[in-house]
């Protein structure tokens, strides 16, 4: 901003500058230019000639008179003039400096002509200053201020709303950022408060497995039914434990990551051409052929914005695990619904591995040294079960498939 603000005292004083420049240099060629001089010595040539001498065509020279010897007021005259000596006799020359008014009069409109811009120009930097600088301003610590966490105060847009979209952007990244934040707290709270109460049942049925193989150990038990009897207690305990086991399992697959989607009815052209536009660019710097294959539009119903990102994370999964070849889409209709297929050469996977791509934290063999998380297919197919659709794949000839399937509407 401060370096703005110096541009803003500099360029008036630049133009002052230029102004100035401008007047010196026109008014310098008007005192310079002397019309007068030209037109006297054209009408001394004209009567060492003996011409008959008109003044047509001059426009600064307006007389010329001879000295007569007896004329008193030869040279007592109030315009401005020069005196000539021709043949002998002296001759006054009256002229008047036109051509000096006519720069002047330029150097005037070209001054009003670069002030007019100046206030132009001023007016423009002030409106850039107030309503996009001071708006960057507000705005650029806003990054830093999410990073650190700080996720409570609102975005609130200028009434230019010039940064619309953008500032609205930010402010979904803060409420998604701080919705994430306290639904990350309250899922620990909850494993926490879990946690704690199954530590707490399984201390009972354990210590009672400890009792009884205690028991046996020491040969309490001398009958044998009641070794039966304890055997069987100590099974039924740890079938107990076990379940504790699985309900804990069962609420971490659950809730460690929870999707928000806002269902609607959309155009599928708006989806895929987005798709499409972002990776034409995308793999054509790769040199990967990509290659879309042709489609009716229909209506989907389901989130837009969540179709996409399941599209975005198949491709990127094309990108990072095939060989760079060929990426394509094509689509197909079964009952009610649109299928999406997008395919990739080099797939190495086994059909055993095929089974397992949609699980969470997932990798497999093909993964390299490549760094991943093996949420991405999961996060798929959470998102297209929650839009009542589905997602598959298949593995033909080194042709990896992923199928996305969206529902009609109607």
């Amino acid at each position: 901003m401060k370096t703005f603000d110096r541009l803003l005292i500099a360029i008036p004083l630049i133009m002052l500058i230029i102004i100035a420049v401008i007047d010196i240099k026109l008014l310098k060629r008007g005192n310079e230019s002397r019309q007068y001089l030209v037109e006297a010595n054209r009408a001394e040539q004209m009567i060492l000639r003996g011409e008959m001498l008109s003044l047509e065509g001059f426009t600064e020279v307006t007389g010329v008179y001879e000295y007569d010897n007896s004329d008193s007021s030869f040279f007592d005259h109030d315009s401005e003039y020069l005196v000539r000596e021709i043949n002998g006799r002296l001759y006054r020359i009256d002229y008047t400096e036109r051509r000096y008014n006519g720069l002047k009069e330029t150097a005037l409109l070209a001054d009003g002509l670069l002030l007019g811009l100046l206030m132009v120009i001023m007016g423009l930097l002030v409106y850039i200053r107030q309503n996009v600088l001071k708006q960057f301003s507000r705005l650029r610590d806003m990054p830093y201020q999410l990073a650190k966490g700080n996720l409570s105060e609102p975005l609130k847009e200028n009434r230019s709303r010039l940064f619309g979209k953008f500032v609205w952007g930010l402010d979904m990244l803060r409420s998604e950022l701080e919705r994430t934040k306290t639904s990350e707290l309250e899922r620990a709270r909850k494993e926490k408060t879990l946690l704690l109460s199954l530590s707490h049942d399984i201390k009972t049925p354990l210590s009672a497995i400890k009792l009884y193989s205690k028991a046996l150990s020491r040969g309490l038990f001398s009958d044998k039914e009641k070794q039966i009897e304890a055997a069987v207690n100590i099974g039924a305990r740890a079938d107990e434990i076990e379940g504790f086991l699985g309900e804990i399992i069962n609420n971490l697959n659950n809730d460690f990551m929870s999707f928000e989607i806002k269902l609607t009815d959309f155009y599928l052209s708006q989806v895929i051409e987005r798709v499409k536009a972002y990776y034409s660019d995308k793999l054509k710097l790769t040199g990967t052929e990509f290659t879309v294959g042709t489609f009716s539009d229909c209506l989907i119903s389901g989130d837009p914005d969540r179709l996409e990102e399941v599209l975005q994370n198949i491709f990127e999964n094309a990108i990072k695990y095939g060989d760079g070849k060929t990426i394509s889409m094509s689509f197909s209709d079964e009952e009610d619904s649109r299928l999406i297929t997008v395919s990739n050469s080099g797939c190495t996977l086994s059909d055993q591995e095929m089974t397992h791509i949609f699980e969470s934290f997932w990798r497999g063999s093909n993964v390299g040294s490549r760094q991943g998380s093996g949420l991405g297919l999961y996060i798929c197919s959470r998102l297209m079960k929650e839009m009542g659709g589905d997602i598959f794949a298949d593995d033909s000839d080194g042709i990896m498939n992923v199928t996305v399937v969206c529902k009609k509407c109607g």
